[in-house]
């Protein structure tokens, strides 16, 4: 017997196999599929897809025998890696020197053999698939074809499961970065609270108590100082919402009845009681994540009462649902979106739109808190509007649908 020489790149071929995590992994049907194949069409009882490791001949696919590696001191794919051959064939091995006092041979009867090396898109040769026989055999062209194109689609698997990894290891990444960022936020956000509300307090107080005292350029001063601190206030409170969305998800569905959905809105939104709601649609009960729902509803809402100067406001809500999803629209008649931003609106820290009716600027938070909900529950949103008649938010919401 011979043993197959170690190919002269093997650090670097070694470090190929090492990345795709495939040494040692249980059997998977896409490989066990093509192994199958190969025996039928080859006509034999055995059929392998291997991994040259260290010392060993890996088994990824063992069809027609039970063990799923042996040492590569006296492997077939060992020589068959080193061959300058697309396929390396060995009719009856008892006649080769190679092979004829080989373990596999005297032990196991693997009397024919053929293997096409696995070959990734760096060249390096991974492995094999290869087939046996326990009787001298030879293969036809189509069979040889066969393994040959095969052995392609090992690898094209190989290199699928590689780019998974990628991109299992990156959503890791992203997941791990947008923690820390939400960590962040919240730390900054809350810290931020406290000395802000302050400065808000105090410039109120003084204000009050000084007002007739301070000149006009003083007052001016002082109202810039009032309006840029309840816009900062205001940031801050949707940057915390736009990360705690996340958090709203982990609570379970629950049954909510649709009349409870329109009181809890105006309690929360219509504080001084000049909304005029309009409640339609064909649903008298819906089940969700409730807190994730009105967390939708009262932004959209509020925005619809923010945006619209005109004296008396009107907002219409319709829930309705078909089989695999619950519908809404909140439709209003305030100022409208112009053309040129709707595609934009619901990006985060986009600010589309002039001051809302109180004079304050939006943060371009709220509605991405509102689509990054949306998206979680299985939903889409998109928006219509008109300067001057109003604007129709209209989402869906899968029903059964965890985001867990």
């Amino acid at each position: 017997m011979i043993s197959p020489e170690l190919p002269e790149n093997e650090y670097e071929r070694q470090l190929a196999v090492n990345k795709y995590q495939l040494l040692d992994t249980l059997p998977e049907e896409s490989y066990d599929n093509i192994t199958a194949l190969m025996a039928y069409i080859c006509e034999v009882p055995i059929s392998l897809v291997s991994l040259l490791d260290r010392d060993r001949n890996f088994l990824k696919s063992h069809h027609g025998i039970p063990f799923n590696e042996s040492p590569r001191n006296i492997s077939f794919c060992g020589h068959a890696i080193n061959s300058d051959d697309p396929i390396t064939i060995i009719e009856d091995s008892r006649k080769d020197i190679r092979f004829h006092d080989n373990p596999l041979v005297t032990d196991f009867q693997a009397i024919f053999y053929a293997g096409v090396p696995v070959i990734n898109i760096d060249g390096f040769k991974l492995g094999t698939l290869c087939v046996y026989d326990t009787k001298p055999r030879q293969l036809t062209d189509n069979q040889r074809n066969a393994l040959v194109v095969m052995a392609k689609q090992v690898a094209h698997l190989f290199e699928q499961r590689f780019q998974n990894l990628k991109l299992m290891q990156l959503q890791d990444n992203l997941k791990k970065r947008n923690e820390d960022l939400k960590k962040f936020a919240r730390v900054v956000s809350h810290d931020l609270q406290s000395p802000l509300s302050n400065i808000i307090s105090l410039a109120e107080l003084l204000e009050s108590k000084k007002k007739n005292a301070l000149d006009e350029e003083s007052q001016q001063y002082l109202e810039y100082l009032k309006t840029s601190s309840y816009s900062l206030k205001n940031y801050i409170d949707g940057l915390l919402k736009f990360y705690n969305s996340d958090d709203l998800l982990s609570k379970g569905n629950e049954v909510i009845l649709v009349d409870d959905i329109l009181t809890e809105l105006k309690q929360i939104t219509n504080l001084d009681h000049t909304v005029s709601f309009h409640l339609e649609g064909n649903s008298t009960e819906i089940k969700t994540n409730k807190s994730a729902l009105m967390q939708v509803l009262v932004n959209l809402v509020t925005n619809s009462i923010k945006y619209n100067k005109k004296p008396n406001t009107e907002i219409s809500i319709t829930i309705s649902e078909t089989e695999t999803a619950y519908l809404f629209s909140v439709a209003d008649n305030g100022d409208g979106i112009p053309d040129k931003d709707i595609a934009k609106i619901f990006n985060l820290f986009s600010i589309v739109g002039s001051e809302d009716k109180y004079g304050n600027i939006g943060t371009g938070i709220g509605l991405a808190t509102v689509k990054n909900i949306i998206d979680d529950l299985g939903g889409e949103i998109s928006v219509s509007s008109e300067l001057g008649q109003g604007s129709t938010f209209t989402f869906s919401i899968l029903k059964h649908y965890s985001a867990n």
